[in-house]
């Protein structure tokens, strides 16, 4: 039976609590491939907790591919062992194809969800409130990377909504995911190979070869990026989109995003984690990102709000492993920041007032109601 002792003064909710502590013992080997898990309801009476609590921590391990329910036999540890290298999806289609032209067109409108529902006279507020206390501010140049102010707030908002833990340094602040795409590569250097993920979201690879980098096109299976593909792959950057791919939708398993970090220690090189979507989990907990999974600091993060809260916005941030801050600082600190600071102070004020995350928590509840309806006979 598992044993856990949860802290009275515990902050967090204890089935995110229990799910950790079984996660550990997936990750580490205490629990071994294909054991069996308690029962809801025997694990909830040993630990002195809900069924409801158990329930909520393991549909969390189900959710992140550590766990695998099985009708009328219970719960057991998911098998860790190479995928099968079949079954790969669909390839990059041409430029003209006419499946390649639907895709541009559902980028266009994978957007409007958010936008259709952002709050706007919250948005008003937020920047009349802006213009009139920080008017003096408002009129100076943002530091290369981004004012303090933005990124402390993006800090606390990182940990509190999404278990992130990182230093304000850490962040840099630029206009778009594109514009930071250009910083990476003069970051990481034009001479390096860029594995992509085929099919991807086409202006990924737009983006970099026009920034002079190589591109080599991985094809996915169902978890990801295929285990062939990345055994046989010359490049030495990875960008990969481990929680719904577009345009496949395919969410990377936790056997597949520790591939990935096994690949990069194996080759000393660096996974882009493009977590656009990760924020829309219907689920209750957004999927941990590779980033916090990464023990030897080869992983750079990168999000936007364009996606979360509307493509007017044009802000995305990176993070950065702390081992890799002072050497771009030195590349690219001559670099101007591409936000406007009046922006910049904005999008703080909205994130520290708590409008942002009650804005992602209203959409998360649009899309499980909508989940519902889709899923009724």
């Amino acid at each position: 039976m598992l044993t856990y002792t949860i802290p009275e003064e515990i902050t967090e909710a204890k089935y995110k609590y229990i799910y950790e502590k079984i996660k550990q013992d997936i990750i580490h080997g205490t629990l071994k491939p294909e054991e069996k898990l308690p029962s809801k309801r025997s694990l909830a009476e040993h630990l002195g907790v809900s069924i409801i609590t158990i329930e909520n921590a393991y549909q969390l391990l189900i959710e992140e591919g550590y766990v695998i329910p099985r009708e009328r036999s219970g719960y057991f540890v998911l098998k860790w062992q190479p995928l099968h290298k079949g079954n790969e999806v669909k390839k990059r289609l041409p430029a003209d194809d006419p499946e390649r032209r639907a895709e541009r067109t559902n980028a266009a409108e994978m957007y409007s969800f958010s936008a259709a529902h952002f709050p706007l006279s919250e948005y008003r507020k937020v920047m009349r409130a802006v213009l009139s206390e920080h008017e003096e501010c408002l009129l100076t140049k943002s530091p290369s990377f981004g004012c303090d102010v933005l990124r402390r707030e993006l800090a606390d908002y990182l940990k509190r909504y999404r278990g992130i833990e990182v230093d304000m340094d850490q962040i840099i602040i630029g206009s778009g995911s594109e514009y930071l795409y250009g910083l990476l590569v003069l970051f990481l250097g034009r001479e390096k190979i860029y594995g992509l993920e085929d099919p991807s979201f086409e202006k990924i690879r737009q983006v970099y070869e026009a920034n002079g980098a190589v591109c080599e096109m991985l094809p996915m299976d169902s978890s990801g990026i295929s285990t062939q593909a990345l055994e046989k792959t010359r490049a030495a950057v990875l960008h990969v989109t481990p929680f719904h791919s577009y345009p496949t939708g395919i969410t990377a398993t936790a056997q597949k995003r520790f591939e990935y970090l096994r690949w990069a220690g194996e080759r000393e090189g660096i996974i882009i984690e493009d977590d656009i979507d990760s924020e829309f989990a219907v689920g209750s907990k957004p999927m941990e990102p590779i980033f916090s999974m990464d023990r030897e600091d080869r992983v750079i993060y990168m999000n936007t709000f364009s996606r979360s809260m509307t493509p007017a916005v044009r802000t995305a941030y990176l993070l950065l492993p702390k081992s890799m801050v002072k050497a771009f600082a030195e590349k690219l600190s001559f670099h101007s920041c591409t936000v406007p600071t009046y922006q910049q102070y904005v999008l703080a004020e909205f994130i520290r007032e708590g409008y942002f995350e009650r804005h992602l928590n209203r959409l998360r509840r649009r899309l499980r109601a909508q989940l519902h309806r889709n899923c009724e006979p």
